[in-house]
């Protein structure tokens, strides 16, 4: 128990068989119930677990993996059913430090938060120790589901140490949410569309010697269709479909003006590639002047939509 809230660690566990038993036996005193999934691992991760299981620790085990969205998923789930008041997800390779919990839980249990997770790139030290290719990968992460979630506010998309309240638990449909390593981005979309308000809170990471095991060529294109499916049914829901706010109107003349004026100005630089005469001035401006109108209405309606950012 924390502050009068119920809390319960969602342990997602795929081949963790060297650190689960740790991860469950450092848990705080506050952490009223651990759930470990283990997502159909081939090794002992399973038996490990149920030999380090304690009277608050419970263990799930799927028999076909569901990726890390899912097994994610299968303990919010139980988190609710076991009646958590606030649900914490924890990797399980000891790579997410249990002393920060309290900073994590407290703009929900202080602040009224319904969302908080971790950010590991809070200053310039914090990219000591970080792989060049996870620092690239985060800024490029960090900017796209920026765009896609609406939450302009967040940084870090990608870092899994995460805490969510019953209340914003029950208002996203937790089957439809992606199950795999985009889960996160995902997670955020929905929780964007439904209003939930959400923070950073500066915690560091600690990195092993383990190898990540993502395939690149295989999560990025999920990723990217995730990112981009994800904004269109935000678009649709926030800005249409609930509201049919002036961003609504804004993006879809934006990306109209500017799409007409540059298929203009690709045909008028053609035409003047292929003949002798000259394109006139008045084709010229017919490309420009929705351009660059149309660049205008989008720059507005995506500082609408920073500003309409849950807070």
């Amino acid at each position: 128990m924390y502050k009068d809230h119920r809390v319960a660690v969602v342990v997602p566990a795929y081949r963790e068989e060297k650190h689960i038993a740790d991860v469950i036996a450092t848990m705080p005193d506050i952490v009223d119930d651990i759930i470990v999934i283990d997502d159909a691992s081939p090794d002992d991760t399973l038996a490990v677990a149920q030999a380090a299981a304690t009277e608050r620790t419970t263990v799930l085990h799927h028999e076909v993996n569901q990726g890390v969205g899912g097994a994610i998923i299968t303990g919010h789930k139980k988190a609710m059913e076991l009646g958590a008041d606030i649900s914490v997800v924890m990797a399980g390779d000891g790579q997410m430090d249990v002393d920060y919990l309290p900073q994590l839980l407290n703009p929900i249990t202080d602040s009224g938060y319904g969302f908080s997770k971790a950010n590991r790139l809070f200053s310039s030290s914090s990219f000591a120790g970080m792989p060049r290719y996870r620092i690239f990968g985060n800024i490029v992460l960090t900017f796209m589901t920026k765009f896609s979630s609406g939450y302009w506010n967040l940084v870090d998309p990608q870092n899994g140490y995460t805490a969510i309240t019953k209340e914003a638990l029950s208002l996203v449909p937790l089957d439809k949410v992606a199950k795999r390593y985009e889960f996160e981005n995902d997670l955020l979309i929905w929780l964007n569309i439904n209003n939930v308000r959400a923070i950073d809170v500066p915690i560091p990471a600690i990195y092993g010697a383990e190898v990540s095991g993502i395939r690149l060529h295989q999560v990025v294109p999920r990723l990217l269709g995730t990112l981009w499916s994800g904004f269109w049914r935000r678009f649709w829901y926030k800005y249409v479909l609930w509201s049919f706010s002036p961003i609504a109107l804004l993006f879809v003349l934006g990306t109209l003006l500017f799409v007409f004026g540059v298929i203009v100005g690709i045909w008028a630089i053609v035409i003047r590639l292929a003949t002798p005469d000259p394109v006139s001035t008045g084709t010229w401006l017919l490309a420009l002047a929705p351009t660059l109108v149309g660049i205008q209405f989008l720059l507005h309606a995506f500082m609408l939509d920073i500003e309409a950012t849950p807070k």
